[in-house]
């Protein structure tokens, strides 16, 4: 099948434009009428009821609350009040210390000979005197936490004497 070419021509069966008529026999679009109250009526209430001799006019049902509306902030209302947590006792502070992964990290770097930064220099001797101050604070020596811990066997046959004896006691509960 052979394309064809759309025309310009106007067949019979096209729609046709309707005549043009004359400037003179148009009618010019008037412009549109307007239709309710001027703008700033309401708000203007005393100037119009003066300019039509109205003296006493019901007021205007549109008028919302007279109550004045306060523009700004309460210093009250704006400051953020911040959720109190309970204190920490100073066990549970000195607890919190100790545990800390990046003074443990620092310290395990210092152990095995390494130097540190500045930042990092400063923020563990921070921690430490902190530290030093809450075992101070709460009566602990260095000696007692030594003590505390329990002894570690050094040898072997220490070990393996501790593992026999709990032999001994398994048997002795079956």
């Amino acid at each position: 099948m052979s394309r064809s070419r759309k025309t310009r021509k106007v067949d019979q069966n096209a729609p046709k434009l309707a005549p043009r008529q004359k400037k003179q026999e148009r009618q010019l679009a008037a412009k549109k009428q307007k239709t309710g109250n001027k703008s700033g009526s309401r708000h203007n209430e005393s100037l119009i009821q003066q300019q039509l001799g109205q003296t006493t006019a019901a007021k205007d049902p549109r008028h919302g609350s007279k109550k004045p509306v306060q523009l700004t902030i309460n210093k009250e209302v704006a400051e953020v009040k911040k959720v109190k947590q309970p204190k920490l006792s100073d066990e549970q502070k000195l607890l919190k210390l100790e545990e800390d992964p990046r003074l443990n990290n620092l310290l395990d770097l210092l152990e095995e000979g390494r130097d540190l930064n500045n930042d990092d220099q400063k923020w563990l001797d921070a921690q430490l005197t902190k530290i030093e101050q809450l075992m101070d604070k709460l009566g602990i020596n260095d000696a007692q936490v030594e003590e505390d811990m329990p002894k570690r066997s050094r040898s072997d046959d220490e070990l393996f004497d501790k593992f026999e004896s709990g032999i001994d006691l398994l048997k002795d509960y079956q």
